[in-house]
Protein backbone atom coordinates (compact mmCIF):
# COMPACT_ATOMS: atom_id res chain seq x y z
CA UNK A 1 0.00 0.00 0.00
CA UNK A 2 1.32 3.50 -0.65
CA UNK A 3 1.51 5.83 2.62
CA UNK A 4 -0.49 8.73 2.27
CA UNK A 5 3.01 11.30 2.22
CA UNK A 6 4.09 9.23 -0.68
CA UNK A 7 0.97 10.40 -2.89
CA UNK A 8 1.35 13.86 -1.53
CA UNK A 9 4.62 14.38 -2.89
CA UNK A 10 3.17 12.87 -6.28
CA UNK A 11 0.00 14.70 -6.76
CA UNK A 12 2.20 17.67 -5.55
CA UNK A 13 4.57 17.25 -8.51
CA UNK A 14 1.86 16.33 -11.19
CA UNK A 15 0.22 19.64 -10.36
CA UNK A 16 2.81 21.82 -9.73
CA UNK A 17 3.55 20.83 -13.34
CA UNK A 18 0.33 22.22 -15.31
CA UNK A 19 0.57 25.38 -16.83
CA UNK A 20 -1.90 28.02 -15.42
CA UNK A 21 -1.57 26.08 -11.54
CA UNK A 22 0.00 27.12 -8.34
CA UNK A 23 0.58 24.84 -6.13
CA UNK A 24 1.45 25.45 -2.33
CA UNK A 25 1.59 22.20 0.93
CA UNK A 26 -0.30 23.41 3.55
CA UNK A 27 0.57 22.10 6.76
CA UNK A 28 -1.68 22.47 9.65
CA UNK A 29 -0.62 21.79 13.37
CA UNK A 30 0.87 23.19 16.48
CA UNK A 31 4.65 22.87 17.64
CA UNK A 32 6.66 24.44 20.97
CA UNK A 33 9.46 26.17 20.60
CA UNK A 34 11.75 24.74 23.43
CA UNK A 35 11.52 27.57 25.99
CA UNK A 36 7.82 27.83 25.20
CA UNK A 37 5.32 26.65 27.20
CA UNK A 38 1.88 27.16 24.67
CA UNK A 39 1.79 25.73 21.50
CA UNK A 40 2.63 27.64 18.24
CA UNK A 41 -0.58 27.19 15.54
CA UNK A 42 0.58 26.70 11.87
CA UNK A 43 -1.18 26.27 8.58
CA UNK A 44 -4.08 27.81 7.74
CA UNK A 45 -6.61 26.58 9.65
CA UNK A 46 -7.72 22.91 11.61
CA UNK A 47 -9.33 20.71 8.64
CA UNK A 48 -7.37 23.11 5.49
CA UNK A 49 -6.67 20.74 2.72
CA UNK A 50 -3.29 19.21 2.05
CA UNK A 51 -2.51 21.41 -1.01
CA UNK A 52 -4.24 25.00 -1.94
CA UNK A 53 -3.91 26.72 -5.42
CA UNK A 54 -5.12 29.10 -7.81
CA UNK A 55 -6.04 27.85 -10.98
CA UNK A 56 -6.46 29.68 -14.22
CA UNK A 57 -9.66 28.78 -15.97
CA UNK A 58 -10.49 28.69 -19.08
CA UNK A 59 -12.19 31.78 -18.92
CA UNK A 60 -8.69 33.34 -17.99
CA UNK A 61 -9.78 34.15 -14.28
CA UNK A 62 -8.01 32.24 -11.11
CA UNK A 63 -9.74 30.07 -9.05
CA UNK A 64 -9.09 29.07 -5.35
CA UNK A 65 -9.03 25.45 -4.82
CA UNK A 66 -8.38 23.22 -2.35
CA UNK A 67 -7.37 19.33 -2.59
CA UNK A 68 -6.90 16.86 -0.12
CA UNK A 69 -4.82 14.06 -0.48
CA UNK A 70 -5.77 10.49 0.86
CA UNK A 71 -4.76 7.10 0.52
CA UNK A 72 -6.65 4.28 -1.37
CA UNK A 73 -8.25 3.64 2.38
CA UNK A 74 -8.48 7.19 3.73
CA UNK A 75 -11.49 9.00 5.51
CA UNK A 76 -11.75 12.43 5.15
CA UNK A 77 -12.07 13.88 8.73
CA UNK A 78 -15.45 16.14 9.25
CA UNK A 79 -13.19 19.05 10.22
CA UNK A 80 -11.27 18.18 6.55
CA UNK A 81 -15.21 18.09 5.12
CA UNK A 82 -16.23 21.51 6.81
CA UNK A 83 -13.03 23.31 4.76
CA UNK A 84 -13.85 21.70 1.49
CA UNK A 85 -17.75 22.53 2.36
CA UNK A 86 -16.42 26.52 2.81
CA UNK A 87 -14.45 26.37 -0.37
CA UNK A 88 -17.31 25.22 -2.43
CA UNK A 89 -20.00 27.36 -0.93
CA UNK A 90 -17.39 30.71 -1.27
CA UNK A 91 -16.81 30.10 -5.26
CA UNK A 92 -13.74 27.57 -5.11
CA UNK A 93 -12.99 24.04 -5.95
CA UNK A 94 -12.44 21.64 -3.75
CA UNK A 95 -11.75 17.77 -4.45
CA UNK A 96 -10.38 14.52 -2.45
CA UNK A 97 -7.89 12.94 -4.85
CA UNK A 98 -6.26 10.13 -4.39
CA UNK A 99 -3.61 9.83 -6.92
CA UNK A 100 -1.86 12.18 -9.52
CA UNK A 101 -4.30 11.01 -12.33
CA UNK A 102 -6.87 12.08 -9.81
CA UNK A 103 -5.53 15.63 -9.40
CA UNK A 104 -4.89 16.33 -12.88
CA UNK A 105 -8.33 15.25 -13.68
CA UNK A 106 -9.67 17.59 -10.95
CA UNK A 107 -7.57 20.64 -12.06
CA UNK A 108 -9.29 20.34 -15.53
CA UNK A 109 -13.00 20.38 -13.70
CA UNK A 110 -11.74 23.09 -12.47
CA UNK A 111 -10.36 24.85 -14.97
CA UNK A 112 -14.22 23.86 -16.81
CA UNK A 113 -16.11 25.87 -13.92
CA UNK A 114 -17.06 23.19 -11.79
CA UNK A 115 -16.97 23.69 -8.00
CA UNK A 116 -15.89 19.78 -7.27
Amino acid sequence: MTREADILRAVRLAVSALPGVVVWRNSVGAARYPSGRRPVAYGMCRGASDLVAIIRRSDGAGVFAALEVKSARGRVAPDQQLFLDLVRRMGGFAAVVRSPEEAVAAVARARAGASE
